[in-house]
């Protein structure tokens, strides 16, 4: 699906239109954003409630705004299609990849918008800017 993007992603302000596809179709713990134009950006983006229940937080009133959203936090959901998604830094082994908890991606289903949120860091002491994915996923069963 393509969204129209309201609030840009962080070094990529000149990205106007992007498209959210899974990368499995029978799993969408893991999401590919993709810029609608021909410069080849990309993004993985992971599903935070995958990894972890405590994931929160105070949707920006501009934001919402842009966004067209009547809910407070990224959880209340009401009658919108809201769906959070963090951005991943994919790393070899893929073990040493990292997850963006405090910068996330909101999509409104609702209206075909996105936006990314920047959150204070001293308001969500318990979300980093880098934390190690294999603090959430388990890697050892792996197969070489």
């Amino acid at each position: 699906m393509e969204f129209v993007v309201k609030s840009p992603i962080l070094g990529f302000e000149h990205i106007e239109k992007m498209k959210l596809e899974r990368i499995s179709k029978d799993d969408e713990t893991f999401m590919q954003l993709k810029s609608c134009g021909d410069d080849g950006i990309s993004f993985t983006l992971v599903n935070p409630y995958a990894m972890r229940g405590d994931y929160e937080f105070e949707i920006p009133a501009p934001i919402k705004a842009l966004l067209e959203l009547s809910t407070k936090t990224n959880t209340d959901t009401n009658s919108t299609k809201l769906v959070t998604l963090n951005i991943v830094c994919i790393k070899e082994p893929i073990e040493e990849s990292t997850v963006n908890f405090l910068a996330p991606l909101l999509f409104n289903f609702d209206n075909a918008t996105m936006a990314q949120v920047v959150l204070e860091s001293f308001r969500y002491e318990n979300f980093g800017l880098s934390e190690p994915i294999s603090k959430f996923f388990d890697f050892s069963n792996k197969n070489s």
